[in-house]
């Protein structure tokens, strides 16, 4: 599965993107919304993981984008503690799921891996 990950802190960043290659994804890995966004335009990713806050574009323009592109993509917004209203306003765009900020590699793994059975 070709995942693309937007995301602007860079531990945060590695941390994903390791698990996922070891699962045997194909990571894009952006560290910011501005350059997810240029991405979209090169490549047409299975799978969005974006950060809501992160400078130059935000998650929700990198959502609303994914999902003009094609609704069909399926997009995980990371949220951190207490933004429940900006989660709800993903969800108005068409987030389909959410995972709130500090996460485990293993619950981030797990909710990829019902997506990648849904592709298959």
């Amino acid at each position: 599965m070709k995942i693309l990950i937007a995301e602007d802190e860079p531990i945060t960043l590695a941390t994903m993107e390791f698990r996922l290659v070891k699962d045997g994804h194909e990571v894009i890995s952006t560290e910011n919304g501005q350059d997810a966004l240029a991405k979209l335009t090169e490549v047409t990713p299975d799978l969005v993981i974006t950060d809501i806050m992160m400078p130059f574009a935000s998650g929700l323009e990198v959502l609303s984008a994914v999902k003009k592109l094609n609704a069909n993509i399926p997009v995980i917004v990371l949220s951190a503690m207490g933004q429940e209203n900006v989660v709800l306003e993903a969800f108005t765009l068409g987030a389909d799921d959410y995972i709130t900020k500090p996460f485990s590699p293993n619950e981030l793994a797990l909710r990829v891996k019902r997506f990648s059975l849904r592709t298959s």
